[in-house]
């Protein structure tokens, strides 16, 4: 394919343009939101799935004997996890707290439990037909605002 002869003799537009001498690397980042600027696939190495895949949010966590002991090896937000589940949390909750990702809470609380970190208690009835939970769960999370 050939150019037109007046295109032919202009330079091609710069694909990367940060990528110029000028540029000082800065990133633009939203103020004022407090939330990492981490990206979530970056968080659960690219998985958007649990190992666990019938995790429910509404399912209770909290923090074995194993975990609480292990506490010091494990990685940031691992380490958050296990500290903030030493109360028992529904992982919508632990989601809020943390401001993760709900997907990302998921996939990294199945991941602690899997480990022996965290126990998963799961509801024994389906909570999603109660209408009084459910509305204490909104509360409760706009309450964590």
């Amino acid at each position: 394919m050939t150019l037109p002869p007046e295109e032919a003799d202009e330079p091609p537009p710069e694909p990367r343009p940060y990528l110029t001498a000028g540029h000082d690397g800065a990133v633009a980042v939203p103020d004022g939101t407090g939330v990492s600027g981490l990206r979530p696939y970056l968080l659960t190495a690219g998985r958007v799935e649990p190992v666990d895949q019938t995790l429910e949010i509404e399912a209770q966590v909290v923090t074995t004997e194993f975990g609480a002991a292990s506490y010091g090896q494990l990685a940031f937000e691992a380490r958050d996890i296990v500290s903030l589940c030493a109360t028992t949390l529904s992982i919508a909750e632990v989601a809020a707290k943390l401001r993760l990702h709900i997907g990302v809470a998921r996939v990294l609380v199945a991941d602690l439990a899997a480990l022996g970190y965290l126990v998963v208690r799961r509801p024994s009835f389906p909570l999603s037909q109660d209408p009084n939970l459910i509305e204490r769960v909104i509360r409760g999370l706009e309450a964590i605002r």
